[in-house]
């Protein structure tokens, strides 16, 4: 959804995604303890980040803090859900509790981390792949569409005090494209015409997903959450979009239970 700017970083977030791609494709098919530990693994680097954005000079705590919550994030999956809110909750207040400030902002984005990573291991073995493929369909849709619109159309900032380079056209177009997408996955697997409108509540959750990411890293005074991707800065930039999905669909799994599907 940024506006404005050069195609500079265009190849080098190009090669990022595929490669992402491949490998989330192969464990999102593998499925089981193998996504998983993706998506624990994930989460980990995400608070790492997270830490070492909020406690700069707090030295290898930010590495311990990933590998708690990462651990954590495959043993809540492990244990019956009853378990998971407590376990979850408790990397996130012993990182609030060493953090030396903003310590509830820390913890209420690290557990939105670890219940995000949580979300999306459970979702994969409850619902099956074919919604899991929906799922991330849905935020790159939301991705690429805004993406691409705010370089093209640009227009008035969605948000210019927490996020100034999301458009209003980026923001529009990642609502559509996520319609589209969720219509096309409708017609195949017969899940229904309404399954557009939620996409488009998906995809509104998976850009205030970013919108929070965002707002932290201006706080912070960081441009990216880390360097580890090429192109996309570090995870907590690639997948804020998901993690806001993840949790908006943990929260309608609460009431609503999607159907059986297949490809």
């Amino acid at each position: 959804m940024a506006a404005g700017g050069t195609w500079d970083d265009l190849s080098a977030r190009l090669a990022s995604s595929v490669a992402m791609g491949v490998a989330g494709v192969v464990l999102i098919a593998l499925g089981g303890l193998w996504f998983a530990g993706l998506a624990a693994v994930v989460s980990g680097i995400m608070i790492w980040e997270l830490g070492r954005m909020m406690g700069p000079g707090t030295g290898r705590l930010p590495v311990g803090l990933g590998v708690l919550t990462g651990g954590t994030v495959l043993a809540a999956f492990a244990l019956p859900g009853i378990y998971a809110l407590p376990l979850l909750a408790a990397p996130a207040l012993v990182g609030a509790g060493r953090m030396p400030r903003d310590r509830v902002i820390y913890a209420v984005y690290a557990l939105a981390i670890a219940l995000a990573g949580y979300a999306l291991a459970r979702f994969r073995v409850d619902q099956g792949m074919a919604w899991m493929v929906w799922l991330v369909l849905v935020v790159i849709a939301t991705d690429v569409a805004g993406y691409f619109a705010g370089r093209f159309i640009g227009g008035p900032k969605f948000w210019p005090r927490v996020s100034p380079k999301k458009t209003w056209s980026g923001t529009l177009a990642g609502w559509v494209s996520a319609g589209l997408a969720g219509a096309v996955f409708a017609a195949l697997t017969g899940a229904g015409a309404g399954l557009a409108l939620v996409s488009v509540v998906l995809s509104f959750a998976s850009q205030m997903g970013d919108v929070a990411e965002s707002a932290i890293k201006r706080r912070t005074g960081v441009k990216d959450s880390s360097s580890l991707l090429p192109g996309h800065g570090g995870l907590a930039d690639r997948f804020d979009g998901l993690l806001g999905a993840a949790l908006c669909l943990l929260l309608a799994s609460v009431f609503f239970q999607l159907p059986e599907v297949r490809f």
